[in-house]
């Protein structure tokens, strides 16, 4: 008795093509369809089970829907003069609807269930021209990538200007105001020492409460020359934080 014709819809649908260079796992990919109402168990056969590996090679496609196949051929010495022998088997059959061990399912399974299509391997190295093109992308990519990296490791030193900005801003406020405080200062201190130049003239006939006023005034124009000095010291030391952030 026949077989009954294969139910998914394999693409490709005879040939698996591989191209090359074959230094390393070169992958296919094989899509298998199931447009019934019923779900299909399905295995994937290879008569070089040595040269390949299938990932899935075997399970359950629902009703309606479809599966990608990764078929990959391992590393090997490509010759062009040897045409590949190598060929794939799609078996598949119905699942049953009380189906619980699939592996059950496939030692029980009759002949005329099974159904099966065949696909050839081909193996194509890659023209000269092709190279060159796949070169000149490759080194776009890498273009692309080397761009990408730039661009991630300039957005931090910008967000570190930014900060160094709004820190030099904030300098600079504060140092606008402590040159008015000195300036405020200035003017009170120049305002005492006018006061005290006037005390002096009109205590200049007078011994002890002259003496008094000399150390009061002398007091106060040390307590002013103190905050001076303190401030002047904090200005510079601000200048050269400015500085280096400038830097």
């Amino acid at each position: 008795m026949a077989r009954p014709e294969q139910v998914l819809a394999l693409e490709p649908q005879h040939e698996l093509k591989f191209r090359g260079p074959f230094t390393d796992v070169v992958t296919a990919t094989l899509k298998l369809t199931n447009p019934t109402d019923r779900n299909v168990c399905f295995k994937v056969k290879t008569t070089a089970p040595r040269r390949y590996c299938v990932r899935p090679n075997s399970g359950v496609i629902d009703a309606r829907a479809s599966i990608n196949v990764s078929v990959m051929l391992q590393p090997f010495d490509y010759d062009p003069n040897e045409k590949s022998k190598h060929k794939f088997m799609v078996q598949s059959m119905l699942a049953p609807y009380d189906m619980t061990d699939m592996e059950g399912v496939w030692k029980e399974a009759k002949p005329e269930e099974l159904m099966d299509s065949k696909l050839r391997c081909a193996f194509e190295m890659p023209l000269e021209n092709d190279k060159t093109h796949e070169n000149v992308s490759n080194k776009t990519v890498s273009s692309s990538a080397s761009s990408v990296k730039t661009e991630h490791s300039v957005l931090p030193k910008s967000a570190s200007a930014s900060l160094d900005d709004g820190e030099v801003k904030k300098i600079m406020e504060e140092c606008k105001r402590l040159q008015m405080e000195v300036q405020r200062l200035r003017e009170e201190n120049k305002q005492i020492r006018e006061d005290d130049g006037l005390r002096k003239r009109k205590v200049t006939s007078m011994a002890n409460p002259h003496s008094s006023t000399m150390v009061t005034s002398t007091m106060r124009d040390e307590g002013l020359s103190t905050r001076l000095l303190a401030l002047c010291v904090l200005f510079f030391v601000i200048g050269v934080i400015v500085g280096k952030l400038a830097l």
